[in-house]
């Protein structure tokens, strides 16, 4: 008789959209603890912004992942993956059940395929890259990338500073092209090929998503962001461009070096916000499996997440 493989319960959805909510009741009633799946979660410090949950939401029921590192270090899917595993399997081994919280797209996705690979770059190479990202801009780097691959780059999100040197840095390391290490990449196995995925994504209806955005971002400067991302500013968070790209911080920064007057700091945020909300939904529609989708306006129960 086949080994019973270990199940996880993922809940996903675009910012805003009412996950964290609807986490805690799943998980209050299943006995089962949070694992988070949001690349900012991880960095202590950066509170408000992120809308991290409160302590009162955090006593409810145990978390993992979430203000793991310093907003000065660098955390990567790599990093992730091996910390989600290890709380995944430690939860189990107590006899509880593990649910996934998260809308952090490429951390998501470690849960279903293989998201980082193995190759070693020089020592300084990442480093030089990211100088060259800085002072010539994503545009050469592109242009670099396009000479390497002469059939293309494929799905690489060409907007995406981080991905883009991420890529320059792979071909250099190996001087292969992105298809062919694409390729080999999709035959690796995933951390979590072992474990039957259950997933769900939250949804609601645009128009209503927006007025919910409004709200929580007018709640976020009410409960002082500009404060949080000046102590963060101090404390070096430019050094991090992940963390000082995020949306909220990246907007607050740009008013803290007079490029944005406070009065339309939250109209900023709230345009990006919206926009990033656009892209998760296509992400998940294009580079998810086939999962249940729940109106989060129409729920009565947690048990409608993931069903009977």
């Amino acid at each position: 008789m086949p080994a019973v493989r270990p199940k996880l319960h993922i809940l996903t959805g675009c910012t805003g959209v009412g996950k964290t909510e609807w986490a805690l009741r799943w998980a209050e009633a299943n006995d089962a603890e949070i694992v988070s799946c949001d690349s900012l979660l991880v960095y202590r410090g950066m509170d408000i912004g992120t809308a991290k949950p409160t302590g009162a939401e955090l006593a409810r029921v145990p978390h993992h992942l979430i203000d793991v590192a310093d907003v000065l270090e660098r955390y990567d899917v790599t990093r992730y993956t091996a910390a989600a595993l290890a709380a995944t399997r430690d939860i189990l081994a107590r006899g509880r059940r593990v649910l996934v919280a998260g809308g952090s797209g490429f951390y998501l996705k470690s849960f279903f395929a293989p998201v980082a690979d193995e190759i070693e770059s020089r020592a300084g190479m990442r480093e030089e890259i990211e100088t060259r990202l800085e002072r010539e801009g994503i545009e050469l780097l592109v242009a670099e990338l396009t000479r390497l691959n002469p059939a293309g780059l494929g799905a690489l999100d060409t907007r995406n500073p981080r991905r883009v040197a991420r890529a320059l840095e792979r071909c250099l390391t190996t001087g292969r092209p992105l298809a062919e290490l694409a390729s080999e990449f999709k035959a690796r196995p995933g951390a979590f090929d072992g474990f039957d995925v259950a997933l769900t994504e939250l949804a609601r209806d645009p128009v209503a998503l927006a007025e919910r955005m409004k709200q929580r971002i007018a709640a976020m400067l009410a409960a002082g962001l500009v404060e949080e991302v000046a102590r963060l500013d101090r404390a070096g968070l430019r050094s991090n461009p992940s963390a000082a790209r995020a949306i909220g911080y990246r907007e607050t920064l740009d008013h803290l070096d007079g490029k944005l007057p406070v009065d339309g700091l939250a109209a900023a945020i709230l345009a990006n916000t919206r926009a990033l909300a656009r892209k998760q939904r296509t992400w998940f529609r294009t580079q998810l499996p086939a999962h249940r989708i729940v109106d989060a306006s129409e729920i009565q129960s947690a048990t409608e997440l993931f069903g009977p």
